[in-house]
């Protein structure tokens, strides 16, 4: 359903996108991460045709980004990280509006938004002026406008930032039931890595404009190379991981240090007693946090989101 190859856009001297070659199938969720300017946005935005590339191909759904941005736009869903619904109109009436400005009959219209009304549970609040609407509703809103057309693939940026954890947890609930029950493929940005864990088929990680790493959350995981044992001692001391052959790396930290081990569970009471004195333990298997530390030097949870995309695309696409 996305198919890049060699895709690359350049701002001057400037490579936003280095080469990315990429094939993501249908009904595929696929989460997209990066630190902040590592191309992301660049990136969607050329699949979202607000973007021409310098070079290479990138089809969405069949067609060409380029040759055909027509139907490039009638196959997409976008759902924004700025709210971007209008307050001073009823829920239905947005999405008449969304249907509306994609042309849709009458007819139909009016039974799709019955449809996808249903799909995230606001039928009963759908005459309802959407200044009214909790975050969590609105959110459920611009899903439901995103799918108002019948789109084969929706975009979506940040689709749970800000909302409180029980929120989230029901966006993603009636995120993966979309995209099974309308057999959608999903492109996302989140910095909510246990997210993309949870729900992504596949990942990839870019940095400085190129893809860093790709696969599945697993095996991406099991390519650090073990479990994390986080060690509490004053005065670490490395010389004692020397000789260990299932120590795959450590970091050092203020107060300690974390330490990659293959099969932490047969070799923890070996590297203790190796270390000697301790304050406290803590094992866990890795996560996509030590995924994107190990590719990018930086840990995901401290660059957050890379902003929206509204106002970042639309900034891009006038230079």
């Amino acid at each position: 359903m996305i198919e890049t190859r060699e895709l690359t856009k350049k701002f001057g001297p400037l490579t936003a996108v280095d080469g990315i070659s990429l094939e993501i199938g249908e009904g595929e969720i696929f989460g997209l991460l990066g630190p902040n300017g590592a191309g992301k946005t660049t990136l969607i935005s050329m699949l979202i045709t607000l973007l021409p590339p310098t070079s290479g191909k990138a089809t969405v759904n069949g067609f060409d980004v380029v040759a055909r941005k027509s139907d490039v736009r009638k196959s997409i869903g976008v759902v924004f990280q700025e709210p971007s619904v209008d307050d001073l109109l009823t829920g239905r009436e947005n999405l008449e509006l969304h249907a509306m400005l994609y042309a849709m009959p009458r007819e139909i219209r009016r039974k799709r938004m019955d449809e996808v009304l249903g799909l995230v549970e606001l039928a009963g609040r759908a005459d309802d002026l959407v200044k009214t609407y909790s975050g969590g509703m609105r959110r459920r809103l611009e899903l439901a406008r995103g799918l108002m057309h019948h789109p084969k693939v929706l975009f979506m940026d940040e689709p749970t930032l800000g909302l409180d954890p029980q929120t989230r947890k029901h966006i993603w609930e009636y995120i993966l039931r979309l995209a099974k029950e309308e057999n959608i493929t999903i492109m996302l940005t989140t910095h909510y890595l246990d997210e993309a864990d949870a729900v992504c088929r596949k990942v990839a990680i870019i940095d400085f404009g190129r893809i860093a790493a790709t696969g599945t959350p697993k095996r991406l995981k099991h390519d650090v190379g073990g479990d994390i044992v986080a060690i509490k001692q004053k005065g670490f001391d490395p010389k004692c991981l020397e000789g260990l052959g299932f120590v795959a790396k450590f970091e050092a930290k203020a107060d300690g240090v974390e330490i990659t081990v293959r099969d932490a569970h047969k070799n923890l009471q070996k590297l203790l007693s190796e270390i000697g004195d301790i304050e406290s333990v803590e094992v866990r298997e890795a996560s996509l946090d030590d995924v994107f530390f190990k590719y990018t030097g930086k840990k995901y949870r401290e660059e957050g989101g890379e902003g929206g995309w509204a106002e970042r695309v639309m900034s891009s696409a006038g230079r």
